[in-house]
Parts: C-alpha cells; sequence; structure tokens
C-alpha cells in the first residue's frame, strides 16, 4: 500500500460525517506505519476502543469506513473463529463483529453492515506472518503469498461494497 497523509486519511470515509472524520484519533505510532506490508489500514480509536476504521485504496483513491466492534458477551478463548477478511484462525477473543452504517442516507436511516473481523483489524500482518495468532496455528494453504494478499484485498472490498451500496 502506498503511504497516505492524515489529510486524505480523514477526506477519504464514506460512512461518518466529516467532523466525526475530523475527530477521530489515528492509530498510535501513525508516523511507523509499515505501509509495504498493508494491503490496508486498518485500526482500533485508543480513545473509544468499541471504534474501529478501516482505508484501503480502490480505483486509485482511499476509501475508509468507520467501524464499531460489537459489544456482545466476551468470546471464549477455548473456541475459535476465523476472519472473513484474511481468513486468519483466531482465538474466540481474537475476532470481533465490526458493524458499519451504510454511507449516505441509508446509514442516515439506521442501516448497516457487518463482517467478522481479527479484533486488532491487522488483517494484512496475519496473512503475512509479520503478527500471528496467540492460541491458533495459521491454515497450511497452496495459495502463494500474492494469492491470499488478493484474497484479503478482494474480501475487503466486498464488505466495502454493502457499505456503499
Amino acid at each position: 500500500m502506498e503511504p497516505l497523509g492524515e489529510k486524505d486519511i480523514r477526506a477519504s470515509f464514506v460512512n461518518c460525517s466529516k467532523g466525526e472524520a475530523r475527530r477521530l484519533t489515528l492509530p498510535p505510532g501513525f508516523a511507523e506505519t509499515p505501509w509495504d506490508d498493508l494491503d490496508f489500514l486498518g485500526w482500533r480509536d485508543p480513545k473509544a476502543p468499541e471504534r474501529g476504521y478501516v482505508v484501503a485504496v480502490r480505483d486509485g483513491a482511499p476509501v475508509g469506513v468507520a467501524l464499531r466492534a460489537s459489544s456482545g458477551g466476551q468470546r471464549s478463548l477455548l473456541k475459535s473463529s476465523i476472519c472473513s477478511v484474511c481468513v486468519t484462525p483466531q482465538s474466540g477473543s481474537g475476532i470481533t463483529l465490526f458493524v458499519a452504517p451504510r454511507a449516505g442516507e441509508a446509514g442516515r436511516q439506521g442501516n448497516s453492515v457487518g463482517a467478522y473481523m481479527c479484533a486488532d483489524l491487522a488483517c494484512s500482518l496475519y496473512v503475512r506472518g509479520k503478527k500471528t495468532s496467540v492460541l491458533v496455528r495459521r491454515f497450511e494453504e497452496s495459495l502463494s503469498l500474492a494469492e491470499r494478499n488478493e484474497r484479503t484485498v478482494r474480501n475487503l472490498y466486498g464488505f466495502l461494497d454493502q457499505i456503499q451500496a
């Protein structure tokens, strides 16, 4: 992923107001973001942990979405789940249901979509092996790293399509 500046990130959000985008907290250590290892930028808001953000570059332009983590009960550490974006198995607490308001009028009417994703939104790092799940080992796959990255981006774009529909 090509590096993005703070202004580009804040201007990219499609499902929140400009004021909300202006007030969001960028990821800790933003200046040291490992852009070469990312297919998209995802982070949890350190000031509001129930909030998350994803910014992907699509058709040459950044597209950002605001997410809210499900407030459901604590999931079991003994059971595993799979991220719908990067297909990484995680302990139950490593996967969270993120809900995003739809863009435009549909979102203002309260319509939203959700996806089970890595709780820390670090899917790109899990796919590349730069980060590992604590309790679960990654599947042995016959796909190359490039194919896994493409799958991750395709799955994320599918989620973005639902938000922007």
